[in-house]
């Protein structure tokens, strides 16, 4: 091992031991399945808020997309993707965020989006909740799988090890701290993580200029070759393609629906804590994003093109940073610390997808179908089972190392935002919306996505490979209109339960 190698493998392991620690120190606070799923609900604004967004945006923002922009600029449907996750998030907190934390409250303190929706319906066949937690756990095992693939192909990149050892490391140190601690320890580390993915962001591209000036190159030179073949490589609306602008925006849709972010909104302890967490929250993206999408087009000026296409263009921020840090300024732990942002991003999902699944399992059909009298410990048990076997079957899709950060994200970003999305908005904005029309969005949205991504039914290809739409752009308004409409057609809600949804904006704040 190198010198170089030396410091920055320093780096890693004193972040990952620091994370462990966390994790350790919070499953002594776990005392039952509110704080293990939702720490108590006693979340601060700021952790909420880069919790929230860390959670978010994983791997796919320092390695998907600036790969995405690399090689295809920003007039392509990556640009407009950015564009439609800060919509989204934006209006995730805005309108969603502090209704749905007072409605679980008062929806007999929902801590699951599963048992909210049982409750918000009153659900006495459980139909909601089961189906809801088989969504969750198919989409996020996939979800999980990107994450521990852009974990394998960082390990790789660095250290030169094999893409299957370097998996099974990432995977390890993921388990290890979310099994131990739960919501709270998933949360803190998601703080520190935002923060450095932040960092990151700000700091590499900042210095790779600056070093190309001083080498006497302009971006604009770097970037000669790619305005060449693509005039509109830094121009969104040059050359524009409108399916591909439509697929863009259409990512934002799925804010709505992700349940790792959903559960941040109701964690948080008070209102006043929610305004905070709005504002910190986006700021945070709104940085991130363009400097993501800065890294792609500085990246590409200031890279080797084909050094990139070897390796692999998703590895251009790995490669930016060892470039600058490591030859440039022979500053390795430097190299360290930020390469450490990049694991943060990856490992901020992966613990949240996994935590959000064992509660579906454990906490949804486990506790609230098969044994609705199991006491706290045993729930806790189950997850903590259930976590370790989603696990293990993330890892083995992550097993190819050929495997796509971006589109394995973007397979499980349109399951849940079309399946959850609509009705989350329903639910919460139009009293009107029943148990059966809850359902049938449910199933329609997830059985769209399904259809439109994995059924070859033009010719032995799929809708998505021939139309080249995104299918959160046709899921999300299918799963509406079926709730629109099967709600219309069914009798309406109990008083009771209307009742309950004019009550909600009355909830009082302790919280």
């Amino acid at each position: 091992m190198t010198n170089v190698s030396g410091w920055i493998l320093v780096a890693f392991v004193l972040y990952l031991l620091m994370m462990i620690a966390i994790g350790a120190m919070y499953s002594k606070k776990s005392a039952n399945t509110e704080d293990y799923f939702l720490g108590g609900r006693n979340l601060g604004g700021f952790i909420a808020a880069l919790s929230a967004q860390a959670s978010d945006m994983s791997g796919w923002l320092l390695m998907g997309l600036p790969g995405a922009i690399f090689i295809y600029g920003m007039n392509g449907g990556d640009g407009w993707c950015a564009v439609g996750l800060l919509i989204g998030t934006v209006l995730n907190w805005l309108i969603v965020a502090s209704r749905l934390r007072k409605y679980t409250i008062k929806a007999n303190n929902s801590v699951t989006l599963p048992m909210f929706f049982e409750n918000r319906y009153r659900d006495e066949k459980k139909i909601l909740m089961f189906i809801s937690s088989i969504i969750i756990v198919i989409f996020f095992t996939v979800y999980c799988a990107s994450a521990l693939a852009a974990g394998g192909k960082l390990f790789q990149s660095i250290f030169g090890i094999d893409y299957k050892i370097a998996l099974t490391l990432g995977a390890l140190v993921i388990l290890i701290y979310t099994f131990l601690g739960g919501f709270m320890a998933v949360c803190l580390t998601d703080f520190i993580q935002g923060t450095m993915m932040l960092i990151a962001l700000l700091a590499v591209p900042i210095f790779a200029v600056c070093f190309m000036k001083a080498d006497g190159v302009t971006v604009a030179a770097g970037l000669e070759s790619a305005l060449a073949e693509n005039p509109g490589f830094v121009n969104m609306f040059k050359g524009v393609n409108v399916v591909g602008i439509i697929s863009g925006l259409a990512w934002g849709l799925g804010y709505f629906g992700m349940p790792h972010i959903l559960v941040r909104f109701m964690a948080v302890k008070s209102e006043k804590e929610m305004t905070k967490s709005k504002g910190v929250a986006i700021t945070w993206v709104t940085i991130s994003l363009f400097m993501a999408a800065v890294i792609g087009i500085v990246g590409r000026a200031y890279m080797d093109f084909d050094y990139m296409n070897e390796v692999g263009t998703e590895k251009i921020f790995i490669e930016m940073i060892k470039k600058v840090f490591t030859q440039e300024m022979n500053a390795p732990i430097v190299a360290g610390i930020f390469l450490c942002g990049i694991l943060a991003a990856i490992m901020s999902t992966a613990d949240s997808q996994l935590l959000v699944s064992a509660s579906a399992v454990a906490e949804d059909i486990y506790k609230g179908i098969i044994r609705k009298d199991a006491d706290d410990k045993t729930v806790m048990t189950i997850s903590r089972i259930i976590i370790v076997v989603i696990a293990v079957i993330a890892y083995v899709i992550a097993w190819n190392p050929n495997s796509s950060v971006m589109g394995l994200v973007s397979d499980a970003w349109a399951g849940l935002g079309a399946a959850f999305g609509p009705l989350v908005l329903m639910s919460l904005f139009w009293k009107r919306t029943n148990l059966p029309g809850a359902i049938a969005g449910l199933v329609s949205g997830a059985a769209t996505v399904i259809i439109w991504d994995y059924i070859p039914l033009l010719a032995g290809e799929t809708i998505k490979a021939v139309t080249g739409l995104y299918s959160l752009a046709v899921g999300f308004p299918i799963s509406l209109i079926f709730i629109l409409v099967v709600s219309l057609l069914t009798k309406a809600p109990a008083k009771e339960i209307m009742d309950e949804f004019d009550a909600v904006k009355d909830v009082q704040d302790n919280i």
